[in-house]
């Protein structure tokens, strides 16, 4: 099943999930600045992605350059520092 075959609603539904309120997981991750590189490529990249209408070209188009840029600029693991716990 593709991911746009989903919605909340169903999988809060299915899985009988309760959503929690909202956590600020980044509030204390600094801001970084785009490289020229990552600025040209998506705009170059985003209206082919957009208009393919696909996952797999957002992902490849989008996603991508976005996350070689964040690994270019760190050398740390990117994780997100926050436990989520899922119980049924």
């Amino acid at each position: 099943m593709a991911y746009s075959d989903f919605s909340l609603a169903s999988v809060k539904k299915s899985l009988n999930l309760t959503i929690s309120p909202r956590q600020d997981l980044f509030s204390a991750v600094p801001d970084l600045k785009c490289s020229n590189y990552l600025t040209e490529t998506l705009a170059y990249n985003v209206p082919f992605a957009l208009a393919s209408n696909t996952e797999k070209s957002r992902s490849e188009m989008i996603i991508a350059p976005i996350l070689l840029e964040l690994t270019s600029n760190s050398k740390k693991a990117h994780t997100v520092p926050v436990r989520l716990s899922v119980s049924r």
